[in-house]
């Protein structure tokens, strides 16, 4: 039978050293409170468990802890046990300061970036109902390193899903969970270099962090043409891949036009080239029929990839590929031997996808949303009727279009007042020959209920008119 003080003190690394046991003790305890290492309140192990831990006498353990009592260094209260005292800790010298947060984090009154869900709506009491059911269901070796493709009862929950709401055709086969978007992208990027490929198209607005994973991965981003259809394909002359956002155009808002659509799929055809369709916000449609995936026209050449960072949370970094069957392959080997995603958060995901949870909880928040996105052109149209909102049927943001040469003012005056606001042009490729624009990027999903109408109010504010 073990020892007590074997399975209930805790762990705590010291090297006594110097003469004697006991003084060498007490200066380790010493230095390590003092140092931080030992932080403040820290509970230390007993006495018994500290000496067969260190292979001592437990008197000499009991010696130090009294030692440090009388000096202050420690306490120790009848049914509390002996703790470090509470004490303002010195860093070591050559010991880095903290930075400070951005001076804009520490004024942030409200924040209308866009990307961002509300995270005050994330479903947590669902969440946990469906981690319990799904932990308990897992047999033990789900727990061990697994497929690189992920989970199959998420990959199978997901080809499901897909398919019947964003019209995918897909196959759990083809499927292969990563760790957020950027992480897809990263994995898509290598495989393309390793083909051979140099170069990819992208929108002449979209995330600079994209074309800057792509840039990593040793590929060049050549920005394709924008006009009144939005975003234009066309024959992408040198591109070997085309990464695009077709249901909901970020951040201009607008969908790839139906022409556009096929063209850029006969495109990939003809050239053997592949299409990248990022659906980072394909739940949310609201004045209009939801835009199938682009995937469904062509799944050997388009590769669609989605997220639960709008619908759920960024934090839980899943998201996911559905592949043509030969990049499966080679995606799944530049993964990695093993998964390296998350099991228990994929087998939570794939309950909730199968349970109807997911359903229920986008319905839900497409409700709120909506109400945010029709308070929002209600308030902008009557309190500053020169700036035009445009890109509202559809997605967490909208896009607010300014008079020429305000944008910057604009931003300016929003950072003063503690308003987190974006504008268009941190999202325009530099080599874009799109004529300048002056616009903002207005996300309305961050602010939590009861913050959106102050959240409103500063933003009509800061608003030219």
């Amino acid at each position: 039978m073990a020892e007590p003080w074997a399975t209930f003190g805790i762990d705590l690394h010291l090297e006594p050293a110097g003469p004697g046991l006991r003084r060498g003790l007490t200066d380790a305890l010493r230095e390590a409170v003092r140092s931080g290492r030992l932080a403040p309140g820290t509970r230390l192990p007993s006495s018994r468990a500290l000496a067969a831990d260190l292979g001592i006498a437990r008197n000499t353990v009991a010696d130090a802890y009294a030692d440090l009592v009388a000096e202050g260094w420690l306490t120790a209260r009848q049914g509390s046990g002996t703790r470090v005292g509470e004490r303002r800790v010195v860093p070591p010298a050559g010991t880095a300061p903290r930075p400070r947060e951005p001076r804009e984090s520490a004024r942030l009154a409200y924040d209308l970036r866009p990307g961002r869900p509300d995270l005050a709506s994330f479903p947590r009491a669902e969440w946990l109902k469906a981690a319990r059911r799904a932990l308990t269901a897992a047999p033990s070796h789900a727990l061990d390193y697994g497929d690189p493709r992920g989970r199959p009862e998420l990959r199978a929950a997901l080809a499901g899903y897909l398919s019947r709401s964003r019209g995918v055709r897909a196959d759990p086969e083809r499927v292969v969970v990563c760790g957020g978007f950027a992480h897809g992208l990263k994995l898509l990027g290598s495989v393309l270099r390793a083909r051979g490929a140099t170069t990819v198209a992208v929108e002449s607005y979209g995330l600079d962090v994209h074309r800057q994973i792509l840039a990593a991965s040793g590929l060049r981003t050549m920005p394709l043409p924008f006009d009144r259809l939005g975003t234009d394909p066309g024959e992408p002359a040198g591109a070997d891949a085309v990464l695009l956002t077709p249901a909901h155009q970020f951040p201009m808002g607008m969908p790839l036009h139906r022409d556009r659509r096929a063209a850029v799929v006969d495109w990939a055809r003809r050239t053997g080239g592949l299409v990248l369709e990022d659906d980072y916000d394909g739940e949310f449609r609201y004045d209009r029929q939801p835009v199938g995936a682009l995937q469904g026209l062509d799944p050997d050449r388009v590769v669609h990839l989605g997220t639960t960072s709008k619908s759920l949370a960024p934090g839980l970094r899943l998201a996911w590929m559905v592949l043509p069957p030969g990049l499966a392959q080679e995606v799944a080997a530049a993964k990695g031997g093993i998964d390296t995603c998350g099991v228990l958060d994929q087998l939570t995901l794939a309950e909730f996808l199968t349970s109807g949870a997911y359903d229920r909880h986008v319905r839900a928040t497409r409700l709120r949303y909506r109400r945010r996105r029709d308070a929002l052109v209600a308030a902008t149209t009557a309190r500053a009727p020169e700036a035009r909102v445009t890109g509202i049927a559809a997605g967490l943001h909208v896009l607010l279009r300014l008079p020429p040469g305000t944008e910057q003012s604009v931003i300016q005056a929003a950072h003063w007042r503690g308003l987190a606001l974006h504008g268009l042009t941190r999202y325009t490729h530099p080599c874009a020959q799109a004529a300048p624009l002056d616009a903002l990027v207005v996300g309305y999903g961050t602010p939590p209920d009861h913050a959106w109408s102050g959240a409103l109010d500063a933003l009509c504010a800061v608003l030219p008119g």
